[in-house]
């Protein structure tokens, strides 16, 4: 299965670059240009991954964030920045962000930030799906559903 990445960034070369980098890694590239955009492309199904930019006119990446994580919780968040200080960091995992990149972005970095989350969206599903098969259990005492 081929992973999903949403890229939002308001420059264009930003967007290409992310994405030429992340299409030669055979990920489906699904890009936004603004925050609305962002949020409009969501509802349109939701990718695995989003990678945003921070700095953005109108909504910014944070208010952007904001809204993303109230309306899809599971979605891991990689947050863009050219303004790496401690302030944007504590705001972005306030506001549910799971992974930062500096720009200028570093291929390697991207490359084992995206990987490293789609591993963990992949244990999360092994997980619920062991949790799944044991409610499914025939003869499971009823005491271990209330654990």
């Amino acid at each position: 299965m081929t992973a999903r990445v949403l890229v939002v960034d308001d420059i264009l070369s930003n967007v290409k670059l992310l994405e030429a980098k992340l299409s030669a890694e055979y990920f489906e590239v699904i890009t936004a240009y603004n925050g609305l955009e962002c949020l409009a492309k969501m509802e349109s199904g939701a990718p695995d991954i989003v990678l945003l930019d921070v700095m953005m006119p109108g909504m910014d990446g944070l208010q952007v964030c904001a809204a993303l994580h109230a309306e899809h919780s599971r979605v891991p968040i990689i947050l863009l920045t050219a303004k790496d200080d401690t302030t944007t960091r504590a705001e972005g995992m306030h506001m549910g962000v799971t992974e930062f990149l500096t720009k200028p972005i570093n291929r390697g970095d991207l490359l084992a930030r995206v990987r490293a989350q789609l591993h963990v969206i992949d244990l999360a599903r092994q997980l619920e799906t062991v949790e799944r098969n044991l409610r499914r259990t025939p003869g499971r005492p009823a005491e271990a559903d209330e654990e």
